[in-house]
């Protein structure tokens, strides 16, 4: 990644790590590995058999906050785009536990990510657990845990990786704000459809609907 603010400030406190990224909550910080001193083999680690989600961020493992809401919002459009590549067949759908390196030292996990096959060579998959791979489409539902400033700096890394598009999802607000550059925005609220552009021709998905699918209680109609 070119050189940033966030990549070329010095550190010399735990002030100066947690503006780097982005503001964050420091429950989100693991310190094992000491921060500076993670790699993408810590992102993948199991200590004690535990699976943490973490990003990896210049050396620092940083927990990715994801509640059942945000979990249930994620695996309904990751089966919305299934269905829609079952039709148009452009490439493959992820969730967030697929681990994609933007840069050296930069893992990041988006919650629902998009590849096109013109990535893949042959329409061969990678082998690799951490593949050098930025998705078109990058799919960000926001948590309590999330800031401002973090989300930024995620728009800027993905793209300046080569990402085209990315949908940044407030539940709490039920609106969806769409991003074609990292500062560059349309915020869609519940009466309007959320579309894939050029990345997803054809797509459609209202907003409304998609909260009120995550969202219904067992026995409620579709």
């Amino acid at each position: 990644m070119p050189a940033t603010a966030e990549s070329t400030t010095p550190i010399e406190t735990i002030e100066d790590l947690v503006a780097r990224l982005g503001g964050i909550p420091l429950a989100r910080i693991r310190f094992h590995p000491y921060p500076g001193t993670a790699t993408e083999a810590d992102v993948l680690a199991r200590p004690d058999g535990v699976k943490h989600l973490c990003e990896l961020v210049d050396g620092v493992l940083v927990e990715k906050p994801m509640g059942y809401y945000e979990a249930r919002l994620a695996a309904v459009l990751i089966h919305l785009i299934e269905t829609y590549l079952e039709q148009h067949d452009l490439g493959i759908v992820l969730g967030a536990d697929a681990t994609l390196r933007l840069f050296p030292g930069i893992v990041r996990l988006p919650d629902v990510a998009f590849i096109a096959w013109t990535h893949f060579p042959n329409r061969q998959l990678p082998r690799e657990p951490v593949p050098d791979l930025a998705p078109d489409l990058a799919v960000e539902i926001l948590s309590e845990g999330n800031t401002r400033a973090e989300m930024a700096r995620k728009r800027r890394e993905y793209f300046a990786a080569g990402v085209r598009l990315v949908w940044e999802v407030d539940p709490a607000a039920r609106c969806v704000t769409v991003f074609t550059a990292p500062d560059t925005a349309t915020r869609l609220t519940e009466d309007q459809h959320l579309d894939g552009g050029d990345v997803l021709p054809g797509f459609s998905l209202s907003v409304h609907d998609w909260f009120e699918r995550a969202g219904r209680q067992a026995g409620n109609q579709a």
